[in-house]
């Protein structure tokens, strides 16, 4: 049986590989994905938001943020907790923005998971490098 921390890390390291369909085969159709994001400097960050259902998720989430990137994002995995229906990941990840910038960033990205596909998900990176990075 593949646990929620399982599915949570394959679904990542596919990601890592520039593989995103694990990903959205893993969300619920009616996913909420939340980019935190106000920061003093940038405001609200273009991919800050909570994201309704799979469908928005890509178009106002994964889209953007692939179309300001120079390949995959690549996750070294820190650390997984897992009680209940709850993963915290804690992670880092590197990538290049389509104007040569590096973009390294830490996550902590918390999962919710109903019947085997991830309902929710809240991702806390550092904002101000989205922005400055990526936009």
């Amino acid at each position: 049986m593949t646990t929620n921390r399982d599915l949570l890390r394959h679904v990542y390291e596919q990601v890592s590989r520039g593989d995103a369909q694990p990903l959205l085969d893993a969300l619920a159709d009616d996913i909420e994905w939340t980019i935190i994001g106000t920061t003093p400097l940038s405001g609200t960050t273009p991919l800050s938001g909570t994201f309704v259902g799979r469908q928005r998720v890509v178009d106002g989430l994964l889209r953007p943020l692939s179309a300001r990137l120079d390949g995959p994002i690549r996750f070294t995995f820190d650390r997984f907790i897992a009680e209940g229906d709850d993963v915290v990941m804690l992670a880092r990840a590197e990538a290049t923005s389509v104007t040569g910038k590096p973009y390294n960033n830490s996550y902590c990205i918390v999962a919710t998971f109903a019947d085997g596909r991830i309902r929710r998900m809240t991702d806390y990176v550092d904002t101000e490098l989205v922005t400055s990075a990526l936009f």
